[in-house]
């Protein structure tokens, strides 16, 4: 439905956007017993594509990532499925979602090595609360020069103070004793200088 309704936002002036979207996960409604539904097969790679396309109204996605490591499928056929649609021009670009970062490295050399389309962009969960990508994600992506997209950057909602709130629409049931303390400074802060707490949490991420 996302996919339909910014198709619809754009469609006057698509020139001007960077679209992306995702592929590997089934989609609401698919039947749960169909093997090839999902993960980052070639087959439900070209199917998600051509599906994505008609629900975005356009001939050619910018960024499409593949939206997390099914630690099923190869390196070799993902990164030749992908090259396949740049080749076609239906991807312009490629990007790895939560995916360790040995994997995109690997990803990376095996396209240089065979002169496929590289991995230009990671996109990773982090915020004040989930700082692991700069273990190894960050400096990898610095390194061969990859950009990064954050996503969680409120870590889901927590990190605005809501979840002292027992009314408000929470995504996770609990939060942690740490993730509560931390949204509690976070909120005093707001307090201080006058902004909201997800401007902080956002802020944080940005700097």
């Amino acid at each position: 439905t996302s996919e339909k309704y910014l198709g619809e936002f754009i469609a006057s002036n698509r020139d001007y956007f960077v679209l992306a979207t995702k592929f590997t996960l089934r989609a609401r409604g698919e039947n749960p017993k169909d093997p090839n539904a999902g993960g980052t097969s070639r087959k439900n790679l070209m199917r998600s594509v051509e599906s994505s396309l008609t629900r975005l109204n356009t001939d050619c996605i910018d960024l499409l990532y593949l939206h997390m490591w099914d630690y099923t499928t190869s390196v070799q056929e993902i990164m030749r499925g992908l090259d396949d649609l740049v080749k076609a021009g239906k991807v312009h670009y490629i990007g790895f979602s939560d995916t360790p970062a040995y994997i995109v490295s690997k990803a990376n050399m095996f396209a240089d090595s065979h002169a496929l389309s590289p991995v230009v962009a990671i996109q990773v969960p982090y915020n004040i609360l989930r700082r692991d990508p700069e273990r190894e994600l960050f400096p990898m992506a610095k390194d061969e020069d990859i950009a990064v997209t954050a996503w969680g950057l409120v870590g889901g909602g927590v990190l605005t103070g809501k979840y002292k709130d027992k009314s408000a629409e929470k995504r996770y049931e609990k939060a942690s004793v740490e993730a509560l303390q931390t949204a509690d400074m976070i909120v005093e802060i707001s307090k201080e200088i006058g902004r909201s707490p997800a401007q902080i949490a956002i802020n944080w991420v940005r700097q």
